[in-house]
C-alpha cells in the first residue's frame, strides 16, 4: 500500500478580551505547555513597556512605518486601539499555518471581524474576568498605567465585552488554573475534529478501509 504524503495545516485562533482580563497570561501559560502553538507577534506603534522586547512581545514600529505597511497590504488585520496602531503580518500567519503549527492572534473585536472575513475557518475565543470589580483590581495591580488610562480601559470594557456573541467560545478567567484547562480543552477538541484527524492518521484510516 502506498503511503499518502500531506502537508499538515494548523488552525488559526483569535483570542480577545477586555484589557486586564488575563488574556496574555493565559496564552503564555498555554504556549509553554504546547510547542505546536505559536503566538503571532503583532506590529504596534505604542511605546515599549518595561520588560518588553522588540520582536518578542511586539514588533515596535513608527506610525509612518506602520502606515507604509498598510499601504502595501502587509496586514491580515489592523486597528487603532487607545490611540495606537496594531497589526498582524499576513505572510507570517500563512507560513506558520502551512508548517502545521496552530497560531494565536491576540487581537480585539475589530481585528477579529477583519480576520473572519478573510479566514472564516478561524476559531475565536473571548476571555472575561469574573466581575467588573475584579477587572478594576487587576488593572490597578499591574502598576503600568495612569489612573486616567485605567479609567478609559474600564469604560471601554463594557463596549468590548458586548462583542462576545461574535465568538465561538467564552472562557471566564476567575481561577487561573481552571481557565487554562478550559483553554487547553478548546485546542484539544479542535485537533480531534475529523478534518484534522484525517490528515494526521491517513495511514491508519487507509489500513482500516483497505
Amino acid at each position: 500500500m502506498t503511503e499518502t504524503s500531506f502537508q499538515a495545516i494548523g488552525t488559526l485562533y483569535i483570542i480577545s478580551a477586555p484589557s486586564g482580563a488575563g488574556k496574555t497570561s493565559l496564552v503564555t501559560a498555554l504556549t509553554k505547555l504546547d510547542s505546536d502553538i505559536q503566538v503571532s507577534v503583532s506590529h504596534t506603534t505604542r511605546d515599549m513597556r518595561p520588560g518588553e522586547e522588540n520582536g518578542v512581545n511586539y514588533n515596535f514600529v513608527t506610525k509612518d512605518e506602520f502606515l507604509d505597511m498598510v499601504g502595501h497590504n502587509d496586514f491580515l488585520e489592523h486597528a487603532e486601539v487607545f490611540g495606537n496602531y496594531y497589526g498582524t503580518s499576513q505572510s507570517w500567519v500563512n507560513n506558520t499555518l502551512e508548517s502545521g503549527r496552530d497560531v494565536i492572534l491576540e487581537i480585539d473585536w475589530q481585528g477579529a471581524q477583519q480576520v473572519r472575513r478573510l479566514m472564516p475557518d478561524a476559531q475565536s475565543i473571548f476571555i472575561v474576568p469574573p466581575s467588573k470589580l475584579a477587572l478594576q483590581e487587576r488593572l490597578d495591580g499591574r502598576g503600568q498605567d495612569s489612573a486616567e488610562i485605567i479609567d478609559g480601559r474600564m469604560k471601554e470594557a463594557a463596549s468590548e465585552s458586548s462583542h462576545y456573541v461574535e465568538y465561538d467560545y467564552i472562557v471566564v478567567n476567575d481561577q487561573f488554573d481552571t481557565a487554562l484547562e478550559d483553554l487547553k480543552s478548546i485546542f484539544k477538541s479542535q485537533r480531534l475534529r475529523i478534518s484534522a484527524q484525517e490528515q494526521k492518521i491517513t495511514n491508519i484510516l487507509n489500513d482500516l478501509l483497505s
